[in-house]
């Protein structure tokens, strides 16, 4: 491993550690030319679907860019990145386990949507907003009726103030 620094190839892992879930391997190095100390983190490679956008281009998936959907529909909202990992991981089982080598991005985009919407109502309605291209009042109409349940409205008369 180079150093990010000065680019040594001469580089010792002082420490290792596991993450909790076992997903990932942390890893503290340090450089035998200038002495810094840096992280390195390893992860199984796996081969996640390529996208199909509208146009036909066909896109390698990119967890950085799902990350930023999440952080732009969820900006300024009371989500933890913690969670937000969690639902790109989700997102990440269902793209593995459907065991295709390409999926639409319209399929991706439903399964953010999916995920936004146990995590964040308003972050729902925003992505949906753009994801959907809503024209008008009555697109954001329509979306906000469906996230309004009868169950969720029963469910807060009923709980304590």
């Amino acid at each position: 491993m180079k150093c990010p620094f000065c680019s040594n190839p001469d580089t010792q892992v002082v420490e290792t550690r596991e993450s909790e879930d076992g997903g990932f391997i942390r890893r503290r190095r340090r450089c035998g030319g200038c002495d810094k100390r840096f992280t390195t983190y390893e992860r199984p490679e796996v081969s996640l679907p390529t996208i199909v956008k509208k146009d036909g281009r066909r896109i390698e998936y990119e967890r950085a860019k799902l990350q930023g959907s999440f952080q732009i529909a969820l900006r300024k909202r009371p989500v933890s990145t913690a969670l937000i990992d969690e639902a790109i991981d989700r997102i990440e089982d269902r793209l593995l386990n459907s065991g295709q080598r390409e999926i639409d991005s319209s399929r991706l985009g439903e399964l953010v949507m999916d995920e936004l919407k146990g995590l964040d109502k308003v972050g729902y309605i925003r992505f949906a907003s753009v994801y959907r291209s809503f024209e008008d009042v009555d697109d954001f109409k329509s979306i906000m009726d469906e996230v309004r349940s009868p169950k969720g409205r029963a469910k807060a008369k009923t709980e304590p103030h």
